[in-house]
């Protein structure tokens, strides 16, 4: 019997906005995961220092927990050229160079017009640099969602929950729900090439109730975590220990022997 594997891979060129699907990546030992959180809109100033960039609550930023219609609008992001483009509900697309000052600009005013009244703030959209990336966690450089975990989740509401609500980076398929409990703070793990550390639970809060459809507020899910399982937590941080190359059916195993899932 197969274990568990890599089911899938995304990554969020913009925080807060719609994830792309990738086959695989090459992860760098103490570096986020390739292409994710380059950028963030902040709702006014967020106090974020180009010349010392750190941590900043997500809740200074444009995020689904601040407004699901983020999740209306398609996008994709062209890493060697910059290009970020949107697609409306009506299947409108609208171009925006993110690495060029011009376009940040435009995209900032274009978001000003379509989120109006759900931000206050002057938006302005942010370009990381160096290693920092607009994670939500101060440490945690890639998340991971044990998709087993999700669907016992799923079996107590009666009703299938997407994955994407939880915008993690890489799902695993084939655990037990909930054996990512047994993983603690500085458990070493083999994922592909890669070796990663666990860093610490995802705790979930209000992006996780945006439809990734319908860009509506339709299900309290942290409350119904606590409500179920008497917990707010689901999936976990890492971060990257060996370099290496991971990919979409690629084994998860834990010290020298793979985890199974029975």
């Amino acid at each position: 019997m197969q274990g568990p594997v890599i089911a899938a891979l995304y990554r969020h060129p913009v925080k807060g906005f719609s994830p792309e699907i990738l086959q695989s990546a090459e992860l760098i030992a103490g570096k986020a995961f390739p292409c994710d959180r380059l950028f963030a809109v902040e709702d006014g100033p967020s106090g974020f220092d180009i010349s010392a960039p750190r941590h900043i609550s997500k809740m200074r930023f444009a995020v689904l927990a601040r407004s699901a219609r983020l999740a209306r609008l398609g996008t994709h992001y062209e890493a060697d050229t910059g290009v970020f483009c949107v697609t409306l509900p009506d299947d409108a697309k609208h171009e925006f160079n993110l690495l060029e000052l011009s376009g940040r600009e435009a995209f900032a005013a274009f978001l000003a017009d379509y989120l109006t009244p759900d931000f206050k703030g002057r938006l302005n959209v942010l370009q990381t640099v160096g290693d920092h990336r607009f994670m939500d966690h101060h440490s945690g450089d890639i998340s991971i969602l044990n998709l087993a975990s999700l669907r016992a989740l799923s079996d107590q509401l009666g009703q299938d929950i997407s994955p994407l609500r939880f915008r993690m980076n890489i799902h695993l398929d084939g655990l037990e729900a909930w054996s990512e409990d047994a993983l603690q703070p500085g458990a070493r793990f083999q994922l592909g090439a890669a070796e990663l550390e666990v860093v610490s639970p995802t705790r979930r809060c209000k992006a996780t109730h945006a439809n990734p459809v319908t860009g509506d507020y339709d299900l309290d899910l942290v409350p119904e975590l606590r409500r179920h399982f008497d917990r707010v937590t689901l999936g976990f941080y890492a971060r990257v220990i060996k370099s290496g190359t991971v990919s979409v059916c690629d084994d998860f195993r834990v010290g020298d022997a793979q985890v199974s899932d029975d």
